[in-house]
């Protein structure tokens, strides 16, 4: 029977004879885990950072896009440029009754907002009164937008915290005008910090006007996005058949999408879950080349170790201790890269997480363990298996 304590004293003892040697041939180990680690905890970050947000404006939205699209993953992208959605679709929507509560506009365009002598690119939506109260956006100074504000077009903006920050430092911005495009706006109120920035979007940069007013201004006549809510969220798919059935009255089908929260954020998702999936290949890619450097590695040992192996069977080492060692080493190499790789991509997983939503899974860090482990077993059989062939009076003779 295989003393396996035994053997694996040896192999430890082997490799840490060479540490320089062993070291290096971890390198490509190394790399290959914490690249994984770390790209998966990206894409994993990424898909808990839209599921909060979809969370924090409620469970009971739907959303009507223009064109076909997101109801089935792989279908192509919603038609923004050619919707055919209007106010008075909204309007009608609004007034389904049943499991429909209301509806509201959405068109968000970037645009350049100034006051005095500073001028920032922010994100300007045109929505109607509902839209405030439908995501659970907060006022912290001011008033929101009435049915008023939209009937009569007026000029009037609520900024979110990055705007105030950027164009009035600590000072109240309500009451003061800003220009928004070539037209000047009244502040009516602020917003309250709606997040921190992340994945590149500064979600606090947003300036909100009414929706006919942003029609005006930019000229845009038809909605990007209706959102309606339903009664509750039961209620949910008996409303998207409600809309459904009322747009196909006054439109074609391929000219909107009705889509849920669920099904909105499940194919965002599965999109997310691909790319997640795709980038770790790639970094794998790495794990295999550093099973070619252990391969490689331990060939060399074998060959530099030819007498050692010819006097262990000469005393009655059998085929299969010798083996042991060698798989025993090359697993001992992949696993200590492995080990290394996983907190050198915790780190900088951590590192990353201020800048950009990043989330380390504990299946991340086993599937990283048993792929270097399996690497070290399936790179290491060759040179084991030509080490135990050895003749131990040729390997005993070998200079």
């Amino acid at each position: 029977m295989i003393d396996y304590t035994e053997t694996f004293t040896l192999a430890t003892k082997a490799i840490w004879r060479n540490k320089a040697r062993s070291s290096l041939t971890m390198l490509g180990i190394i790399i290959g885990v914490s690249a994984v680690i770390l790209l998966i905890s990206v894409g994993q970050g990424l898909q808990n950072y839209i599921t909060q947000q979809f969370e924090s404006i409620g469970s009971n939205q739907i959303f009507v896009l223009p064109g076909k699209g997101l109801e089935g993953f792989g279908s192509g992208p919603p038609n923004l440029a050619g919707s055919k959605l209007t106010l008075r679709h909204v309007e009608s929507i609004s007034r389904l009754g049943g499991s429909v509560k209301t509806a509201a506009a959405d068109n968000e365009l970037p645009s350049s907002v100034k006051y005095k002598g500073t001028s920032i690119v922010s994100t300007v939506a045109g929505t109607s009164a509902e839209w405030l109260v439908m995501s659970n956006v907060e006022i912290g100074n001011g008033r929101g937008l009435t049915d008023s504000d939209v009937e009569q077009s007026r000029n009037v903006a609520i900024v979110g915290k990055s705007v105030v920050e950027e164009l009035f430092g600590s000072a109240n911005p309500v009451g003061q005008n800003i220009t928004v495009g070539d037209q000047s706006f009244k502040i009516i109120g602020e917003l309250n910090e709606l997040g921190t920035q992340s994945i590149g979007i500064d979600v606090d940069n947003f300036v909100i006007i009414p929706i006919t007013t942003s029609q005006r201004v930019f000229g845009v006549e038809a909605i990007t996005t209706i959102v309606v809510q339903a009664v509750n969220k039961d209620e949910i798919p008996i409303a998207v058949e409600q809309v459904e059935r009322y747009l196909k009255t006054q439109l074609d089908e391929d000219d909107f999408s009705v889509v849920d929260q669920e099904s909105l954020l499940n194919t965002i998702n599965q999109i997310l879950g691909v790319l997640t999936a795709a980038l770790g290949g790639i970094a794998a890619i790495s794990l295999v080349v550093g099973g070619v450097g252990i391969m490689n590695i331990m060939l060399v040992s074998v060959t530099e170790r030819t007498r050692e192996i010819g006097l262990r069977k000469a005393i009655g080492a059998k085929p299969s201790d010798i083996s042991s060692q060698f798989v025993i080493e090359a697993v001992a190499l992949s696993v200590s890269g492995g080990g290394i790789g996983i907190i050198i991509g915790w780190l900088g997983s951590l590192a990353l997480n201020p800048y950009f939503p990043t989330h380390v899974t504990l299946w991340s860090i086993a599937l990283a363990f048993g792929v270097s482990a399996a690497i070290g077993i399936l790179f290491g059989v060759a040179p084991a298996v030509r080490a135990s062939k050895l003749n131990p009076i040729d390997a005993l003779r070998y200079e």
